[in-house]
Formats: C-alpha cells, structure tokens, sequence
C-alpha cells in the first residue's frame, strides 16, 4: 500500500490516462459505523452498481472496478484503517491503495485522471503534530503523522519517597526543595520536547498537564515550540495511546477549521473588493483556464458535472464544444473534482473546507489570485 504525502498526491494528479480513463474509489471502512466485514461489502456493492452503468463498455474501467471489488472482499485489516482511496486505470498500469486513518465520504468517480480532492483534505487535517504530557514526576512525548505515532519518548524524575515519613523538624525547607525538583522536572520535560522536535519536526504541539503546571511549563518551552502551540488537552500522561490521538486530532480539526476562516475571510473581502478573488464554479473555472490562482478553496463534498476538452484540457461547466478550440468536448461525473487536480498539477495550493457557511454562500468553491 502506497504512503499518504504531498508529492505523492501531485504525482496522482499529474497523471492522465491518455484516452482512458481512470477509476477513483473512496471508501468508508469505519469500524464505528460498519461493524462487519460484510457491511463495507455491502457500502461498496451500492457504488459498484451506479459505477458500472457509467463504464460504457470501457474494457479498463471495467477492469478497474473488478480489481477494486476483489481488493476489498479479499479482506482488510481496519485495526487503524478508517478509509480507503483507490486510484486504477488497468490500461495504464495505476493501481495505488492508500489506508487512511479517518473516515472518507463513499464515492466512486471515472473521470480523465484521478480524483485526489478527499485525499488532499486528509493530509490537510492530519499534519504532522507533537503531544507533550506531564505532571510532578512524568513526561511522555508523542509525534503523530497522518494519525500514526512516528515517535514516543519518556521521561521519569521520583520526588524523594521518604519526605512524607520524617517529622516536622526534621523536614526543613522541604516544601520548597520538592517544588524545585518538581520545577526541574518540567524544564527536563521542556528540553526533551524540543529535543524530538530537532529530530523529527511537527507542525502544531499540544499539551496535556494539570491546570496549576501547564502555564509553566509552556513558559518553558523553546520559542520555536511556543509558537506552535495550539491548545491543551484534558489527558494526563497515565493515558492511552488511542486516548491521546483521539485528543489531539480534536485539536488538530480545531486549528484546521481556524485557517479555513481566515482563508475564506480573506476571499470574501477579495471578492467584494472585486480584485484577486473569484467565487463560484465559473469564475474558477476560468480563473484556472488563465493560471492565475494561488489559492483554492473548495467546500467539503462539492460536486458537480461538467465538460473537459482532451485537445487544450478546458474545464468547463457546460459543453460539448471548446469555446478555445472548437474541439469535442468529454463529459465529466465531476468536474470540481478535476479542479482541484489541475489546481495541484499548476502548484496551487488547496483549501478543503468543512462546514464552513461563508464559503457555501459564495458559490462553496472561490480562488485567490496571483494577480
């Protein structure tokens, strides 16, 4: 199975089919919402019957949907797989399976390269993040990559046992001397974040710690790590390993959901400001056709037919001619999906976003522009 990365997605988009085309399946496997093996059968049969209908006797395509069909009753380990993405054009020799770790919505698309809009939001959601726990005593460092632990470090400091069991007089100034050590502690706890930091690299940190030691401890933290902060979770570092990935991701979707506004903000003043900004699937369309967007953003589920012409590859949202070159033009299941892979294929960067209403507004698709 292949790995999940930016390259590898702008590799999938760059691909064509040359004439053929090529089968983009999305699965949700969810182990949450299908509890047998039979139940994810059962999603897929549902795709496989619409799917079949549009092949058009394409012998690829129908190859295609035969591989995807024995690949997922042959069994799937779903132990950390919430989602499948499978691009195929047997024609072309593209097969590529990649397991995700959240869910994906179900659709099965044939269009002239693969759909990776779903795949692009994923790696979107999921960058990768840093959790740093700890109390009096104990540390634990983790890194998470696509919903994987890529790196898990510890670190223990015993306060001396025998403080509770000497009298008063004997004590002295312990109250202060443990605070000292406990105070050690965290900057040792500090030091080895930014250590794994060093080694590893995340974009975001989130820390879990008791209310009256966290706001120190992030005092402590090296400046390239304060600013990465984004947010504390309520876990403690006697947590499970699911328990602090099931928090984190909760943060990550919050920070992910707070870029989007401020994007799409900055959309919405371009547009009204009637410069470097462009709303709805038109404009965009158009926008793409002169090379002019930077930045795309797309709302979550947003599809819509359309026209591709395979001389000068216009997008379109209405055929069947090419308003450039008067050439034949294809239909398209969905021609945001093939939007979004043309805006990879020219650099751009690509926005997926969810839930967001201002963007719906807009026409749930808009670019800002280079100029």
């Amino acid at each position: 199975m292949a790995v999940i990365t930016e390259k590898a997605i702008r590799e999938l988009a760059a691909f064509k089919g040359d004439g053929v085309p090529v089968t983009t399946c999305y699965l949700d496997v969810d182990g949450r919402r299908f509890r047998r093996h039979q139940d994810v059968e059962q999603e897929l049969d549902s795709l496989l019957r619409t799917a079949r209908t549009r092949a058009d006797g394409v012998r690829s395509v129908h190859d295609d949907l035969r591989r995807i069909e024995s690949f997922v009753r042959g069994g799937l380990d779903r132990s950390r797989t919430r989602g499948l993405a499978i691009f195929s054009c047997s024609a072309q020799d593209l097969w590529e399976v990649i397991p995700l770790p959240v869910p994906v919505r179900s659709r099965l698309l044939i269009n002239n390269g693969p759909a990776v809009g779903q795949l692009e939001s994923v790696v979107q959601e999921l960058n990768r993040f840093g959790v740093l726990l700890a109390d009096k005593q104990r540390a634990r460092m983790f890194v998470f990559e696509l919903g994987d632990l890529v790196d898990r470090s510890e670190l223990f400091d015993e306060l001396p046992r025998d403080y509770d069991t000497r009298g008063e007089r004997e004590r002295g100034d312990v109250v202060h001397h443990v605070e000292a050590l406990a105070q050690q502690h965290l900057r040792r706890a500090a030091d080895v974040a930014f250590q794994v930091f060093q080694e590893h690299g995340f974009e975001h940190l989130c820390v879990g710690a008791a209310d009256e030691i966290a706001g120190e401890l992030e005092a402590m933290l090296h400046p390239y790590l304060r600013e990465r902060l984004c947010g504390r979770i309520p876990v403690q570092p006697s947590a499970t390993l699911n328990d602090v990935r099931r928090a984190a991701l909760e943060v990550e979707a919050r920070q992910e959901r707070k870029k989007e506004t401020v994007l799409v903000s900055r959309l919405r003043d371009a547009v009204g400001a009637g410069a470097r900004g462009a709303a709805g699937l038109e404009a965009v369309l158009g926008s793409l056709t002169e090379r002019r967007i930077e930045h795309l953003l797309v709302s979550d589920g947003y599809s819509e037919p359309g026209w591709r012409c395979p001389a000068c590859g216009l997008l379109a949202t209405k055929g069947r001619r090419c308003r450039m070159c008067d050439g034949a033009m294809e239909e398209l299941d969905d021609v945001v999906a093939d939007a979004v892979d043309e805006a990879l294929t020219q650099s751009c960067r690509v926005e997926v976003c969810v839930g967001n209403a201002d963007l719906d507004v807009l026409g749930r698709i808009g670019a800002l522009l280079r100029y």
